[in-house]
């Protein structure tokens, strides 16, 4: 299996195509996948690049960090795995529940 690299400051314009053919410069590209918004289907800014082995995805990173792509600077890392915060978070779960109410039960203060 391959090592999947996190590939930042993408232009909206680049490709995943673009990026299949600048990281085949440093080794195999097994996959290429540019993040996009899940209701607009609009570019996100950033991606991944799946290599065929580590030392390709090193080779990857040191010479393509920095690289300019369609007028932006890339970023190029290597991909953390996803925690459980992560997937809860992407889903919307666990955020705005218990607010609001109060209310009742006011003390008048005195002057």
């Amino acid at each position: 299996m391959g090592t999947k690299l996190f590939v930042g400051n993408l232009s909206y314009e680049a490709s995943e195509k673009d990026l299949t053919e600048l990281f085949a410069q440093a080794g195999t590209v097994e996959s290429v996948k540019i993040v996009t918004d899940k209701y607009s289907g609009q570019p996100r800014g950033f991606g991944f690049v799946e290599m065929s082995t580590s030392g390709e995805a090193q080779n990857a990173i040191s010479m393509l960090n920095g690289t300019s792509v369609k007028d932006r600077n890339i970023t190029v890392t290597e991909a953390k795995p996803r925690t459980e915060r992560d997937t809860r978070d992407s889903r919307g779960g666990g955020r705005g529940h218990g607010g609001g109410g109060g209310g009742g039960g006011r003390k008048s203060f005195r002057r």
